[in-house]
């Protein structure tokens, strides 16, 4: 009768043991993923807001000129106006802003057109090579 009633004790005190390391990783990783899974979410929600820019190249950056930050553009496609928006994208260079001035020979114009090698004004450094683009 005795042997019975510490069995029964001993599968009490095993009930009673906090969970075994095993377990605390378990309830870890579940945890882990509801918050992956909230966030995952949240980008989605995010994205969805966010209309989608699109991107037009209009040129490559062929030199920069530090001492009046102007960058020399060459125009492979299209045309550049003064007050449109661009985008440079480079290794190292990215920045989106609006065109202020475009000279062409060092005579200010309004309009750069496909094939033309003109300077733009620029408000940060860009290499040759960058990207430009049309937002």
């Amino acid at each position: 009768m005795a042997k019975k009633k510490v069995r029964k004790a001993n599968v009490k005190r095993a009930k009673a043991r906090p969970a075994a390391a095993g377990s605390k990783a378990k309830k870890i990783k579940a945890k882990k993923a509801v918050k992956d899974k909230a966030l995952k979410t949240k980008l989605k929600k995010i994205k969805k807001a966010a209309p989608e820019v699109s991107l037009e190249k209009i040129g490559v950056v062929t030199h920069y000129f530090q001492h009046v930050k102007a960058a020399a553009v060459k125009l492979l496609k299209d045309g550049l106006k003064a007050g449109d928006s661009i985008y440079i994208k480079g290794h190292t260079t990215d920045f989106k802003e609006v065109v202020k001035s475009i000279q062409l020979d060092r005579v200010p114009i309004q309009e750069g057109k496909k094939g033309q090698e003109i300077g733009l004004l620029v408000k940060s450094r860009a290499r040759q090579g960058d990207s430009v683009y049309r937002v």
